[in-house]
Formats: structure tokens, C-alpha cells, sequence
């Protein structure tokens, strides 16, 4: 007989064979095939906050990234997911790259508030704020 104070097993989470094959090129530094998966992705379920957030990561990454469209992605994920972590830490890093530091110390609060007493995306977004000051107060 089952026991009835045995806690129910959590469900395995779903895979999701976008993500799986977009994190595949990801780790190979394959941007074009990321941003293909994920551009499909996309057009196949625009509410998926990952996908936005992946997408504009890949494009970042790649070659001559049209910043534009990496905001509008990052964008698109924090309206669909205002707390994930992620976007914050990945769209925190392209303001770097556009040189707005303002803006990237925005995201790092945002991280602050939702990671509470630290987590990975707040630890990784603080050094590259850290990297970036020292570096351009040499010039």
C-alpha cells in the first residue's frame, strides 16, 4: 500500500528540444544555429521568456549584433518574466557593451532584490560592472 505521509514525487520537468538544441550551438559558440533554433522558437511561441532571452543572447554573442534587436528580445523576456534572472544579467551585460553603465547597475539591483542573499546572474553581472569601470577608468 502507498503511504500516505510519503510526499509525492515532483514531476521531471519537461524538456524542451529548442532550448536543448539552442543550448547545444550555444556551448559551441555556433551563434548562427543558436539564433536559427530560437528565431523559430520564437515565431512558434512568442510567450516563452527563454526563448526571448536565449535569442538575444545568441545575437549578442554573434557576429555584428544589431543591438536594436537584442533589447527588444531581452525586453520581450522581462515583460514576459519580470523576475528572470537571466535576461537581467545577460541585457545588464549588452548595456555594458553599448557603454551604458547606468543601465547595467539597474539590472544589478533588480538582481540584488530577486536573489536576496546572492545567486550566480548578480555574482557574474557585478564582475563584468567591475571589469568594465576599471578598464575605462584607465583611459
Amino acid at each position: 500500500m502507498d503511504d500516505p505521509n510519503k510526499p509525492t514525487p515532483k514531476p521531471e520537468p519537461k524538456k524542451d528540444p529548442a532550448l536543448e538544441q539552442a543550448r547545444a550551438a550555444i556551448a559551441k559558440q555556433d551563434w548562427a544555429g543558436a539564433q536559427g533554433v530560437l528565431r523559430e522558437a520564437v515565431q512558434r511561441n512568442p510567450q516563452d521568456a527563454d526563448y526571448h532571452n536565449l535569442y538575444a543572447f545568441s545575437m549578442r554573442k554573434g557576429a555584428n549584433p544589431s543591438m536594436d534587436l537584442v533589447f527588444r528580445h531581452y525586453n520581450e523576456a522581462l515583460r514576459l518574466n519580470p523576475k528572470h534572472r537571466g535576461a537581467h544579467e545577460y541585457i545588464g551585460e549588452a548595456y555594458l557593451v553599448s557603454g551604458n553603465v547606468a543601465k547595467a547597475k539597474e539590472h544589478l539591483a533588480q538582481l540584488d532584490k530577486l536573489c536576496g542573499f546572492g545567486c550566480e546572474e548578480f555574482s557574474k553581472l557585478k564582475k563584468e560592472i567591475a571589469t568594465h569601470e576599471a578598464q575605462h577608468a584607465k583611459k
